[in-house]
């Protein structure tokens, strides 16, 4: 499922880099996808010889990318939540218009 809005991903492993989710358009061979992404751990990467890039949303070129197994299952993804918090600012916003 992709990590932004939880759409399935149907193309078999490996990913390429130019992969993208056909619901929201953002990349899936990026490090939120991946199953050595550990966020906290160094560079948010668990893999000891991995450069990891700095945006770990965006697709990327390292070689140690393997899918997470759980992206194969449905998730939520995190495009519920920000659209609910872009909501919440416009209705504050909206208070202050005259």
């Amino acid at each position: 499922m992709c990590w932004y809005c939880g759409s399935p991903i149907l193309d078999p492993n490996p990913l390429g880099r130019s992969l993208r989710c056909p619901e929201c358009g953002k990349d899936l061979r990026v490090c939120r996808h991946c199953r050595f992404f550990l966020p906290g751990a160094r560079g948010d990467c668990s893999e000891p010889n991995a450069e990891p890039p700095a945006e770990k949303d965006r697709g990327n070129f390292c070689d140690w990318f393997s899918l997470n197994a759980r992206f194969r299952s449905p998730t939520p993804g995190e495009a519920g939540p920000r659209e609910k918090a872009v909501s919440a600012k416009s209705a504050f916003d909206n208070l202050f218009k005259p």
